[in-house]
C-alpha cells in the first residue's frame, strides 16, 4: 500500500471513530429541548430587537418558558400576541409600562446656529468626526438620519427642521436610535414621564443662547417653580426625579424663557402624526 493510500485509510479511520463517539454522545448525553420554545419563539415577532433585555426572540422565548419573563415583556408583539403566548402557556400576561424613545434636543435649524455649511458624508458618526457638522453646538442633533436609518420600526422621520421626530405608535423602545446618535441625544423613557428636558448643553446664560435659542441658559426657574425635589440642577441643566413624576406638573415649564423644559401632554395621534405635543413652544416634537 502506498504511502499516500495509507495516510487516506488512516484519516478516515478516525473520521469514522470520531463520528460514532460524536453519535454515541449525542444519544446518551443529548438534553432534550422543551418543544414550547420553538412555538413561543413562533408566535413572537422575530425582529430580535432586545428591547426585553434579551439578546433575541429565540432567549426570550427560552425566558418566558422557563417562567423568568412574562409574555407582555415584549413590547413589539401586540396585546393579542401577547395573549396568545399567555395562554397557550396558561401563564399571566403580564404587562410593561410603555416605553418610547425621546430626543433631547430641540435645536433645529431655525434656532441652533450655524457656522459652516457641511459637505462630507451624509451621516452623523462621520460629522461628528470632522467639525461636528454644521452646526456651532457640539452637543445638539447634528440632523443627518443616523437614528431614521437605525430604526428597524420605521418610527423616525425627520422634520423640516432637520430634527427626528418619533412616532409613539411604532415605537418599541428598542434602543437602536439610542446606539446609533454619536450625541446620545435620544433616551428610552416611561411613556407617562411628562416633564422633558429638550438640551444637553452643559454651559449658562448668554454661552448657552448664542449657540441655540431654545438652549438651557440654566436660569434653574423650573428648579425653583416645581415641586421640592422633583428637579434639580446639573451641569447647568434641569434633571427631573423620575420616582417624583407624581409630583410633576407644567408649572416647571412656565418661566423658562427659551422653552428647553417642556410638559408633554401626552395626547395620540395618528400614525401620520403620531408625536406628542408640548403644551407650550411649539418647537418642540416629542416621541
Amino acid at each position: 500500500m502506498s504511502t499516500v493510500a495509507l495516510a487516506a485509510a488512516i484519516m478516515t479511520g478516525l473520521g469514522l471513530s470520531f463520528a460514532i463517539v460524536l453519535a454515541v454522545a449525542f444519544k446518551f448525553l443529548h438534553v432534550p429541548e422543551d418543544p414550547r420554545i420553538a412555538h413561543v419563539e413562533e408566535l413572537l415577532p422575530g425582529s430580535n430587537c432586545g428591547a426585553c433585555g434579551k439578546p433575541g426572540c429565540r432567549a426570550f422565548a427560552e425566558q418566558v418558558v422557563a417562567g423568568a419573563a412574562l409574555p407582555g415583556l415584549c413590547t413589539v408583539t401586540g396585546v393579542e400576541g401577547v395573549q396568545a403566548i399567555a395562554d397557550y402557556l396558561g401563564v399571566d400576561a403580564g404587562s410593561t409600562e410603555k416605553r418610547v424613545a425621546r430626543l433631547h434636543c430641540a435645536g433645529g435649524a431655525a434656532h441652533a446656529r450655524g457656522i459652516a455649511a457641511y459637505e462630507g458624508l451624509r451621516s452623523c458618526a462621520a460629522a461628528a468626526l470632522v467639525g461636528a457638522g454644521g452646526k456651532a453646538c457640539s452637543w445638539g442633533c447634528l440632523g443627518l438620519a443616523d437614528c431614521q436609518v437605525a430604526c428597524s420600526f420605521d418610527a423616525i422621520h425627520m422634520n423640516d427642521e432637520g430634527l427626528p421626530v418619533v412616532d409613539i405608535h411604532k415605537c418599541t423602545a428598542c434602543g437602536d436610535c439610542v446606539r446609533a446618535c454619536p450625541r446620545d441625544l435620544f433616551v428610552i423613557e416611561p411613556f407617562s414621564l411628562k416633564l422633558v428636558v429638550q438640551c444637553r448643553v452643559p454651559l449658562k446664560g448668554d454661552q448657552a443662547t448664542a449657540l441655540c435659542s431654545v438652549a438651557c441658559d440654566g436660569c434653574a426657574r423650573c428648579e425653583l417653580d416645581a415641586a421640592p425635589g422633583l428637579i434639580h440642577m446639573e451641569n447647568n441643566l434641569p434633571v427631573v426625579a423620575p420616582h417624583r413624576e407624581g409630583d410633576a406638573g407644567p408649572k416647571a415649564t412656565y418661566r423658562c424663557p427659551t422653552g428647553a423644559i417642556q410638559w408633554v401632554e401626552g395626547r395620540q395621534f395618528e400614525a401620520e402624526d403620531a408625536v406628542e405635543r408640548p403644551s407650550r413652544r411649539p418647537h418642540a416634537l416629542f416621541g
